[in-house]
């Protein structure tokens, strides 16, 4: 940042101290041996019990499983991994992107995508869940490289585990091939698609060095310890939980265990009792609604009443006892949420605060690495994505009179490029400074807000700009309103831009406000219709919500549970 605010100098003040790493490789055996015999993972056995595996053993089954891989003719290839979070994805993802370039998919993408990406990106080998090594197999005929190598994850003939033996078999022959391994930090070796709310998905091409200078910033403002454990929830292939969740806490000495499921979250917490979650916001206010909702339901409503936070409102000696119990239901060790990938609701992040569980909402993207702003142990703001990481610059790029303009950035962590997609890279970073697409403003401390999408902007006849997140900011607050989507729609009889929305309703309010046991559709319609009119009373004319849809069915999501922009979203006859 030029003329870096007063803020942020006291911030590179504060910078905590890091390790030197100069690529995963290194990273592997230094945080091996910084934390050798203690926990990397926790994962359960065929019986769901819980077992410990050391950063040495973690490190052992790389070594083995990239020597196999080596003796197989994967050197310098490119190898798939797809499957949901575990180990064995974590284990493929590190030996791959040592001995080759890592090419990490994404489970929820229907085959013909997955058999599209494998093709684009000529891969060599996959590493995945049977489930997705059945389905490639069937597809076998779409897929170009008839000899592509397919290696189950779980415990079958040709699987990792077998390779993991083989390894083992040679290394005990001194075959020294992995550990001879010499990386060049600048090359690519992770390749990545997309998986945006916007436009067709483009492959990020990312470096060791991207990755290892964006853990090592995250790792000089947010303190991850060998005390840290981490509950895996968000999916792995996506550079946030795999940079953050996985390669940052490795780095750290952290202990790392994988969620069974959305529908596992609070037994997992139960059971392994994390101190650290990486989640999108969806998930928090889901977790805020449900506190509010017991804390009614167990205490005098005079408390709620009082214009005050609920903590700030209940007598002193009960503050405890309450941030106890909430904290109790996450397992009882939980402190730090970082959020990211939407837009958070600065009350949600206050509150989930008062009740005594931080949050630390950031911004990033997959071409970045992929933080660029994080709120941190020094500083915050609810209502911001925070302040840029150690070595990450931003700016506004043609500001209008708001200061509101196109982010822009400049740091080791910014991709190589878009693979084999010259045109699209020129258009992304020009004279170092990469093109994000997104619209935001810096205010005079150096925090950074998001406004919304470049690509989403509703524009007026008249040149006034509207911003879809913003009207979604106020909908998403109303609680009869689960989802919703805002849209600017042509409009024949003014020959303008209106705006409308498609929104799913929360029933279960509206239960509760009606009380009734089933809200008929004229019911629905009549409260949604006045939280519309509630919205409009605050905002300018030229932005009021002119038209709805009301959806019986959750609007469809990105696999970071961000709602799509295009696709069936849009659709407002269907």
């Amino acid at each position: 940042m030029e003329n870096k605010p007063e803020l942020v100098q006291k911030l590179e003040s504060k910078y905590m101290k890091t390790y030197e790493i100069t690529d995963l490789k290194d990273m592997l055996y230094k945080a091996t041996e910084k934390f050798s015999k203690k926990p990397a993972f926790k994962v359960k056995d065929e019986n769901g019990k819980i077992k410990e595996i050391s950063y040495e053993k973690f490190r052992n089954d790389v070594e083995a499983l990239g020597t196999a891989m080596i003796k197989s003719g994967l050197k310098g290839k490119k190898i798939a991994v797809i499957g949901k979070n575990s180990y064995q994805w974590s284990l493929a993802y590190m030996a791959s992107v040592i001995v080759g370039v890592v090419v990490p998919l994404d489970k929820e993408l229907h085959i013909d995508d997955i058999v599209n990406f494998l093709n684009v990106s000529e891969c060599e080998a996959v590493f995945g869940d049977s489930k997705y090594i059945n389905a490639i197999k069937a597809n076998i005929d779409k897929v170009n490289n008839k000899d592509i190598l397919l290696i189950e994850m779980e415990k079958t003939e040709n699987s990792l585990e077998t390779l993991i033996k083989t390894g083992n078999e040679l290394i005990l022959k001194e075959d020294t091939n992995f550990k001879d391994i010499k990386i060049n930090p600048d090359e690519m070796r992770i390749l990545l698609f997309t998986s945006g709310t916007t436009g067709n998905s483009k492959a990020v091409c990312l470096s060791h060095k991207n990755i290892c200078e964006n853990i090592r910033s995250v790792a000089g403002i947010v303190k991850v310890s060998p005390k840290t454990k981490v509950l895996s929830i968000l999916p792995i292939h996506h550079t946030y939980e795999c940079t953050l969740g996985y390669l940052l806490v490795i780095y750290s000495g952290g202990c790392i265990a994988h969620c069974e499921g959305l529908r596992y979250i609070l037994q997992n917490m139960q059971e392994y009792k994390p101190t650290l979650i990486l989640c999108v916001p969806l998930l928090l206010d889901n977790m805020y609604k449900k506190i509010m909702k017991t804390l009614r339901s167990s205490l005098p409503e005079k408390y709620f009443n009082k214009g005050k936070h609920i903590i700030d409102a209940i007598p002193f000696f009960l503050r405890g006892i309450v941030k106890g119990k909430i904290k109790k239901t996450f397992g009882g060790k939980l402190n730090t949420f970082i959020v990211g990938a939407a837009a958070m609701n600065p009350e949600v992040s206050y509150s989930i605060d008062k009740f005594g569980m931080r949050v630390l909402q950031g911004y990033g993207l997959t071409e970045c690495s992929p933080l660029v702003a994080g709120n941190n142990d020094f500083y915050k703001r609810h209502d911001s994505v925070g302040l840029p990481i150690p070595n990450v610059e931003y700016k506004i790029a043609n500001p209008n009179s708001e200061g509101v303009g196109e982010i822009i950035v400049k740091g080791p962590n910014v991709m190589l490029g878009y693979y084999k997609n010259e045109e699209a890279t020129k258009e992304a970073i020009k004279d170092g400074w990469f093109y994000t697409g997104d619209l935001g403003r810096i205010d005079e401390n150096g925090y950074l807000y998001i406004t919304g999408r470049s690509k989403s902007v509703i524009v007026t006849t008249n040149g006034k700009n509207i911003y879809p997140e913003e009207l979604e900011y106020y909908l998403n607050e109303e609680d009869a309103i689960a989802e919703a989507i805002v849209l600017g729609v042509e409009d024949k009889k003014s020959n303008d831009t209106i705006v409308k929305a498609k929104i799913f309703p929360n029933i279960e309010a509206i239960k509760d406000m009606l009380k009734v046991e089933m809200p008929t559709k004229e019911q629905i319609m009549d409260v949604i219709t006045k939280c519309i009119q509630k919205i409009n009373s605050k905002i300018p004319n030229y932005k009021h919500i002119k038209g709805f849809k009301i959806v019986d069915k959750e609007l469809e999501k990105t696999t970071t549970q961000k709602i799509k922009r295009y696709g069936s979203n849009t659709k407002l006859d269907e």
